[in-house]
């Protein structure tokens, strides 16, 4: 699935897809999978409620926001796969980690979630028929085409395992 084009998504959206990782869309689900596993299952025990900076979110927080924020996305790109003109509100990652409870959960339930999450995503993407690409829907304000929620998918996710690898478990 090509890359999407810059009137296809908000243009705040538009680092995450660019530096989206992978010959393809698949390959860097894929890839990105494999990779949040072993990187998670590599944190100490003691590091798991690690904030690098008073303020900031947890190791546990941060991957439970990259799970609530696909099974948002995977909702959009759902709606508007097909064909629901109803606008989509945008939501308050900082509001929603902090009542998710994520802190209070061991990273490796957390782990899985994630593993079955992505799952659901890549069953839902390899579900949706070709002519679905290009259909559009309203999210924060914003116009978005399917295509274009899954390679944010993809992005976002990659952007936060690279900010574990430099700021949470720094070498």
């Amino acid at each position: 699935m090509r890359l999407p084009d810059v009137d296809e998504c908000a243009p705040f959206y538009a680092p995450y897809i660019a530096a989206v990782e992978g010959d393809s869309l698949a390959e860097a689900l894929d890839l990105d999978t494999a990779q949040w596993a072993g990187l998670l299952r590599s944190v100490p025990p003691g590091l798991e409620q690690h904030r690098y900076a008073p303020g900031k979110w947890s190791l546990r927080e941060l991957t439970g926001h990259v799970i609530d924020s696909e099974r948002v996305f995977q909702a959009r790109a759902l709606a508007f796969a097909r064909g629901d003109a109803s606008p989509y509100p945008g939501f308050d990652e900082n509001a929603w980690v902090a009542v998710a409870g994520a802190d209070s959960r061991p990273l490796a339930d957390l782990a899985s979630e994630m593993a079955a999450v992505r799952a659901a995503t890549r069953a839902l993407m390899d579900g949706l028929g070709p002519e679905t690409w290009e259909r559009r829907g309203t999210a924060s304000g914003c116009e978005f085409t399917v295509r274009s929620v899954f390679w944010i998918i993809a992005g976002h996710s990659q952007h936060h395992r690279r900010k574990v690898r430099e700021l949470y478990l720094p070498e």
